[in-house]
């Protein structure tokens, strides 16, 4: 969506703050030996406490009230009592909601406890990645511009992007245009960042794969080449200078 008005700037700030604010208490909430099913009543509280309502529930039928991936899966992982989680994993946990006819997006990926697995360096480079790319974003830029940015950056750490993911518009609905805001330059994709605009902007770094498979639940995305996943992602509104994160209470870029 566009921002025309004061109203408007007003309501995605308040959906955007109960999908913030719930990531940020299931981060402070997991824990090893708890089931992602546990995680996931305990996000759906907290969003209903905002009146929100989940928006893969809403948008999709997914069957759960907020995705919760965990080791090799990349995205879109369903909660689970038998799926327990344990130190050092690596979690990814995407909240989404609609309030009050505003929808909004945030996700994060972070180790569980002490990093016995090493996926912190995966964590940290995803984050910085996110970082750079909102900080070079206003009207006018190139969208290809970000994924070029992004996909190079991955590649100085050592890492690869998973090229069939990517951020899109919202505000009205869970994705609209500008879809497919890719984390590599696709040179024929003449599109710039308009503003006022909002978009959802994510990383999708990887260890080993460039590509995000379905698993036979229909919903679990893993890698086309195994290996581990990070993702980081914020909901802004596109300026004509610094970008405005809807979604930086989350607190993500803390450890920036």
């Amino acid at each position: 969506m566009s921002i025309t008005k004061e109203s408007e700037l007003l309501g995605m700030q308040k959906a955007s703050e109960a999908v913030a604010c719930t990531l940020k208490e299931m981060v402070n909430h997991a824990r090893p030996g708890m089931s992602t099913k546990e995680l996931d009543n305990f996000g759906a509280k907290v969003l209903s406490g905002f009146g929100a309502r989940s928006a893969p529930y809403l948008a999709y039928g997914f069957p759960g009230w907020t995705c919760i991936s965990v080791g090799d899966e990349f995205c879109h992982g369903i909660p689970r009592r038998k799926r327990i989680l344990k130190e050092g994993d690596l979690v990814n946990i995407d909240v989404s909601a609609e309030l009050d006819g505003f929808w909004a997006d945030n996700g994060g990926s972070f180790v569980l406890g002490e990093d016995i697995n090493q996926h912190q360096k995966l964590v940290d480079a995803s984050k910085e990645i996110l970082h750079k790319a909102i900080s070079h974003i206003k009207g006018g830029t190139k969208i290809a511009d970000i994924g070029h940015l992004m996909e190079t950056e991955a590649r100085k750490r050592g890492y690869k992007v998973i090229k069939n993911l990517g951020g899109h518009g919202i505000g009205r609905s869970l994705h609209e245009a500008p879809e497919e805001l890719l984390n590599y330059r696709n040179c024929l994709d003449q599109r710039r960042f308009k503003k006022n605009s909002v978009v959802a902007i994510e990383t999708f770094i990887s260890t080993s794969s460039t590509y995000a498979v379905e698993r036979n639940d229909g919903w679990t995305m893993v890698g086309n080449k195994g290996g581990h996943m990070a993702q980081h992602e914020h909901t802004i509104v596109v300026t004509d200078g610094k970008p405005m994160i809807l979604t930086e209470m989350n607190g993500i870029f803390n450890a920036c």
